[in-house]
């Protein structure tokens, strides 16, 4: 069985002063914001409460878009017909992309749709040219969800139209898959997610150009995604991310009472968190932090090394102590790539949640050939191993 093993890492060992977090007031009643450069969290106001998502949910859709494109079973080019039934249900309710019934259209044009111009239109008719119904659909969306661990999600649509409580998400969820989608599909993130309008031509030879209803972009430095959604029963909401200095950040924000609220505080929200903490480098990108046991492999051990220059996220201006341990399940079992995420280095400033941070494997380690299986085998069974 595997275990846990912890070791105390001797680059930050230091007597704790604990840090005194920059304060942040906003009248959303759901606020959280994570620097995904260091894993810190920033801020969180019921971050784990279950709320409707609205058009948030929309990332969700594309979310299982973007897998599908990734792995090569769904294409951009790939044409999907307009259901007079789906036209007739969506053409006007909500946002929409102003698709005409029996039009063909792309699926790079939908995300397009669905990304920038929050169609709910584009939802559906996406969905169902992915599963074949929304339904289908919606099961892939909830699939998802629990492969990232969204413990407190769940989809009933593909568009997030209110739906009696079935779709449900928290601000922590929400900052997590958008996390996911930039990490595990930059390009089409880059692609889809920092449009600032899209125009659609309609099957009577109409165009329409719609705006990005993203409240950073164009306002906040490197702003580029990801979502707004607005109902009655759910207020203003945004999940949002902007990049400065290799800074990441994700923000949530829910529960506002207007469309210039959720704006004002968006943006707000995001310059204090660039503002108001700057990061600290702790270990240069290559640095052999500790090493791990490995089991069955060509050699009894791996370093763990540090696969860019870490940093940790501390309150502008201080310079607070902290304690550094590796953690990882081991031993490890061989064979072993180089580059393999095989442990974390986990920060506690205090006063602050640990930040964690990745270590990966210094160099290949194959399994053990015949005659080291042996002499492991023998060392274990006199207790020399």
């Amino acid at each position: 069985m595997k275990k846990l093993f912890a070791a105390l890492s001797a680059l930050l060992l230091a007597i704790p002063a604990a840090a005194q977090a920059p304060l942040f007031d906003t009248p959303a009643e759901i606020a959280f914001m994570k620097d995904l450069s260091s894993g810190a969290v920033l801020f969180a106001r019921n971050p784990d409460r279950r709320i409707p998502p609205a058009s948030m949910a929309k990332m969700m859709t594309t979310y299982v878009a973007f897998d599908l494109i990734k792995r090569g079973e769904l294409s951009l080019d790939k044409k999907v017909e307009v259901r007079p039934e789906t036209w007739r249900q969506w053409h006007s309710q909500g946002s929409t992309m102003f698709l005409s019934a029996n039009q063909q259209v792309s699926i790079g044009d939908l995300l397009h749709g669905v990304v920038t111009l929050s169609g709910n239109d584009a939802s559906v008719v996406l969905a169902e040219g992915i599963a074949g119904t929304e339904e289908a659909f919606v099961n892939l969306m909830n699939q998802k969800a629990r492969e990232l661990g969204l413990s407190n999600s769940h989809f009933g649509n593909s568009n997030g139209w209110p739906d009696e409580g079935r779709t449900y998400v928290s601000a922590r969820d929400l900052a997590t898959l958008a996390a996911a989608t930039i990490q595990n599909f930059p390009d089409l993130y880059e692609r889809f997610y920092s449009q600032h309008d899209f125009a659609w031509t309609t099957a009577d030879g109409t165009t329409i150009r719609q705006p990005n209803r993203d409240p950073l972009l164009g306002r906040v430095e490197g702003a580029d995604g990801l979502k707004t959604g607005h109902t009655e029963e759910a207020g203003y909401g945004f999940t949002g991310s902007a990049e400065q200095n290799g800074r990441r950040l994700v923000m949530v924000l829910a529960g506002l009472d207007s469309y210039g609220g959720r704006a004002e505080e968006s943006v707000r929200f995001m310059q204090w968190g660039f503002r108001a903490w700057n990061a600290r480098p702790i270990v240069n990108q290559g640095r052999v932090v500790e090493t791990a046991e490995v089991q069955g492999g060509s050699a009894g051990s791996v370093g763990l090394v540090a696969p860019q220059a870490l940093t940790v996220t501390v309150p502008a201006g201080s310079a607070p102590d902290m304690q550094a341990r590796v953690v990882y399940h081991g031993p490890i079992q061989a064979p072993i790539a180089a580059g393999d995420h095989i442990a974390d280095l986990i920060v506690t400033i205090p006063g602050m949640e640990p930040q964690t941070l990745p270590l990966v494997a210094e160099k290949d380690v194959a399994e053990a050939g015949f005659f080291r299986r042996i002499w492991v085998g023998l060392m274990s069974l006199l207790g020399l191993a």
